[in-house]
This record gives structure tokens, C-alpha cells and sequence, in this order.
């Protein structure tokens, strides 16, 4: 009996540490600045980028956004980590970062 359950909580384990692997595989921990956000906030200005008004539209991240959203490329004063792989929008006069593949916001400030 005692072999049968520490068989069954070591496999267990070994499911939720796959899981949690897994999961980190997936993750990308990419860190923007305040800074970044200024400056794709001033660089459309001087672009005259509009901002996507909607007051029922709140830019979260995961948020996958509609094709009537344009998205422009990233300012060449902001490195993002992985080159060309994200573009920006500015929605409800608040920038956010989106991947360029996926149209899926990846970070908003």
C-alpha cells in the first residue's frame, strides 16, 4: 500500500514539474521600459500616428487586437530584445507593444 501511494505522489510530481517546464518554455520575459513607452508615445506624435479610440476597448495584455487596429513598427530609438519581432499601436492614447505574428499585445503601459 505505501509503495502504491508514494508511486502515485512521485508521479504526481513528475506531472506537475513537466507542467510547470513546460509552461516556462513558452513564457517570454522581455522587460520595456517607461522610457520605451515615452518614446513610441512622442515618436507618433511627430509621425502623427492616431490613436485607436474605443471606450469599450481596454489594452490588456494577451489581447489579441482586431485587423481595424494599425500597428507600426517599433521606433529605431527602441531596442526590443528580439529585432522585429514586435511593432506597436497606441489604443485609447495608450501605448502597447504587440507581436508582430500574432497581433497579440504583449505588454501596455
Amino acid at each position: 500500500m505505501r509503495k502504491s501511494l508514494f508511486s502515485i505522489v512521485t508521479a504526481s510530481a513528475l506531472v506537475a514539474g513537466a507542467g510547470v517546464a513546460a509552461a516556462q518554455t513558452t513564457t517570454t520575459t522581455t522587460t520595456w521600459t517607461a522610457n520605451q513607452g515615452a518614446a513610441m508615445t512622442q515618436y507618433s506624435t511627430t509621425q502623427k500616428y492616431q490613436s485607436f479610440n474605443d471606450p469599450a476597448m481596454s489594452p490588456t495584455i494577451g489581447m489579441v487586437l482586431p485587423q481595424t487596429v494599425t500597428v507600426y513598427p517599433l521606433p529605431t530609438t527602441v531596442v526590443a530584445p528580439t529585432p522585429g519581432a514586435y511593432s506597436y499601436s497606441i489604443i485609447n492614447n495608450q501605448p502597447v507593444v504587440v507581436d508582430r505574428n500574432t497581433r497579440t499585445v504583449v505588454h501596455t503601459w
